[in-house]
């Protein structure tokens, strides 16, 4: 989906708060650059994230699991 940014709207509006021309362009370029790139986060890829953090999560406490599991059985026993 693209973005709609006013260039000259954004340079005007930066040179009645005082700025130079020039700083005015600049902040608008920046600006619309920034609308360009950016991407809108929708709920499907709010979920997929969501899953692959979880999937991260449930491997890494496998993991832990396992360390404490072998950490325990090399503990001699008093007894």
């Amino acid at each position: 989906m693209a973005t709609v940014f006013d260039t000259a709207a954004t340079v005007r509006a930066r040179e009645e708060t005082g700025l130079e021309r020039e700083q005015a362009e600049a902040i608008a370029t920046a600006c619309r650059e920034a609308a360009e790139v950016a991407r809108p986060v929708t709920q499907h890829g709010l979920e997929a994230a969501l899953a692959q953090l979880e999937t991260k999560l449930t491997w890494r406490l496998v993991y832990v699991a396992g360390v404490v599991i072998a950490a325990v059985k090399l503990i001699p026993n008093p007894y």
